[in-house]
């Protein structure tokens, strides 16, 4: 069967054919990093990743390119109140992204590219835009889109212009006062700098001084590692309007071809409303951390395809342990029962038709895992029988198959990754240190601006997930409570 997927841009599934023959590349919009993490920052990272392993399974060479946003209005005013650089603000939460991919098994980019590395690039794009009449500057380091020059503005979300509501005239995309553009509906590509902001802040370009708009740095970034034209471009939900859209109108207008497919996970809700930190319902990758093993964590992400709504309920990461204490159990007996499996022999295992049927029709992982269950059933079966040649040979070939198939969701248990995490050795803690580091860094802030409200707000919520923190002379440390009983 041949892999189909989902291309948000026709709303069709369809045959996923690479321009290159047994070569794959991939954008994935990656972290902004102003704040630490939520879990619904990171299902479109492992959405991605069982996507690369699948392909990589299939045999393709995937290159994956997942950008960092290490520039923006919230990173300086949220510097700026903690009184410090705003690029050691990215740097230290830059770090605390990578300890939460790193936790929850996913694999590290091809290239992972800063904003603040490729502002050539982004000069370049942007003079090719303003040659071609597709972008114009209103001085003092403003450069804006011009929506109205080209005609197909609006056809990946498939919205009329004169349906969208302006673009907003506040500092989440604009520079200046609205009235400098032509049109309400103009984007920035170049954001003129501010006297209030750090002078570190803004670059030089022909148009004057200032700093890049977010969706020009995708589009310079994406051109930069995957050519004029790539295979796919991922990101989640909530980035199909603006963002997606206006990276295809300002990189086609400027002759390059761009995504040929568009892929979108679906938000993790609570309660049926997005998570988010606006709407001060992100559960945040240190709490969820806190009260389950990263692997289990995992399960309970992939466990939905990707591009249905994840109900994140009370209960979520019980069955999602329950069920990973159930696979761990099978591969542990079976292991003692038939000796370890290699490694190399569960990557090149042949997959169950049906497994691989599943993962063909748009990564449906909940249809796989029936499978894997199919087969732990089996092997629970094999385990059964008393020790022999035949049952014996039964119990590893299941262990094989199954391992095989949660080797491609990224969550064989026997993965050193996650054979270091059961562990619970210096390489685990030291990712929930990051994470649990950045909510104490919050707190000490608030604690600095006497904002008592807050700082009780994320005391209360790191013990909620069972990290007790204990402040003394020399600044806050935290330990896990003791779950027992």
């Amino acid at each position: 069967m041949t892999l189909r997927l989902y291309d948000t841009a026709t709303r069709e599934v369809s045959d996923f054919v690479p321009r290159t023959p047994g070569q794959v590349g991939i954008y994935v919009c990656g972290a902004t990093v102003q704040a630490p993490p939520h879990v619904g920052h990171l299902r479109p990272s492992v959405a991605f990743d069982v996507l690369r392993r699948w392909l990589e399974r299939s045999g393709h060479r995937v290159t994956l390119v997942r950008n960092v946003t290490d520039i923006d209005d919230k990173i300086i005013a949220k510097a700026a109140a903690a009184g410090v650089e705003w690029w050691a603000h990215a740097a230290h939460y830059e770090r605390v992204f990578t300890a939460a991919y790193d936790a929850l098994g996913v694999l590290p980019p091809t290239y992972e590219p800063r904003a603040t590395q490729h502002v050539p690039q982004m000069i370049e794009l942007m003079q090719r835009l303003v040659e071609r009449g597709h972008a114009y500057s209103t001085g003092a380091g403003n450069v804006w889109f011009d929506v109205r020059s080209w005609p197909a503005y609006g056809e990946l979300t498939r919205q009329r212009l004169e349906d969208l509501a302006p673009e907003p005239a506040d500092d989440a995309d604009a520079a200046g006062p609205a009235a400098a553009k032509r049109d309400p509906h103009d984007f920035a590509l170049w954001k003129a700098a501010k006297p209030d902001e750090p002078a570190t802040a803004a670059w030089d370009t022909p148009w004057g001084r200032g700093r890049p708009g977010w969706h020009l740095e995708c589009s310079a970034m994406a051109q930069r590692y995957l050519g004029d034209e790539f295979d796919i471009h991922g990101g989640g939900l909530d980035l199909r309007f603006p963002h997606h859209e206006n990276e295809q109108a300002q990189s086609r207008a400027a002759g390059y071809p761009f995504a040929r497919r568009w892929m979108h996970s679906a938000w993790i809700t609570q309660s049926g409303v997005k998570m988010s930190k606006s709407l001060g319902n992100g559960l945040l990758v240190a709490d969820v951390l806190a009260a389950a093993p990263a692997p289990v964590v995992r399960y309970a992400v992939v466990s939905v395809q990707y591009r249905s709504m994840l109900e994140w309920a009370p209960d979520t990461l019980d069955e999602a342990r329950t069920t990973w204490d159930r696979l761990t159990g099978f591969v542990q007996r079976a292991g003692e029962r038939v000796g370890a499996v290699p490694r190399d022999e569960v990557a090149k295992a042949e997959l169950p038709e049906a497994f691989a049927a599943a993962m063909d029709d748009d990564l449906n992982t909940p249809a796989a895992l029936a499978v894997v269950h199919e087969h732990l059933k089996a092997g629970n079966t094999a385990l059964a029988q008393p020790a022999g040649a035949e049952a014996d040979a039964a119990v590893r070939a299941e262990l094989v198959v199954v391992r095989a198939m949660l080797d491609v969701l990224g969550l064989d248990p026997q993965d050193p990754h996650w054979a270091t995490a059961a562990s619970g050795d210096d390489a685990t803690r030291a990712a929930l240190d990051a994470l649990v580091a950045a909510e104490l860094e919050a707190r000490a802030a608030a604690r600095a601006a006497k904002d008592w409200a807050t700082s009780d707000a994320i005391r209360d919520r790191l013990a909620a997930a069972g990290v007790v923190v204990q402040d003394g002379p020399d600044g806050a440390r935290w330990t896990l409570a003791d779950r027992a009983g």
